[in-house]
């Protein structure tokens, strides 16, 4: 059995949001986000900073290599994937990737 528990992760997890593409680039790059918030919440969250209309789409990549599931949490996304004590995830107006 897993030693590890809920409990072990972090609660907070540093994102760094990464252009890819024609995508804009945010004056902030770096966000604390709840281990608990979703792929989808991250989506979301990025639309509304990117200022999105309901039909632009947005794809978010983690390692500049695959689409996460939108179910996905950013804890264990950030256990399998992060480095430098951050998770680096590329958003794109179009698939970049994958």
């Amino acid at each position: 059995e897993d030693a590890k528990t809920e409990d072990d992760r972090p609660t907070k997890v540093d994102v760094l949001l990464r252009p890819a593409g024609d995508a804009p680039i945010l004056k902030k790059k770096k966000w604390q986000v709840d281990s608990a918030k979703t792929v989808e919440w991250v989506v979301g969250f990025l639309r509304k900073l990117l200022k999105c209309e309901d039909s632009d789409s947005l794809f978010l990549y983690v390692n500049q290599a695959f689409a996460p599931s939108p179910d996905r949490d950013i804890g264990s996304l950030y256990e399998c994937f992060g480095s430098d004590e951050k998770l680096v995830l590329h958003y794109a107006k179009t698939q970049a990737w994958g």
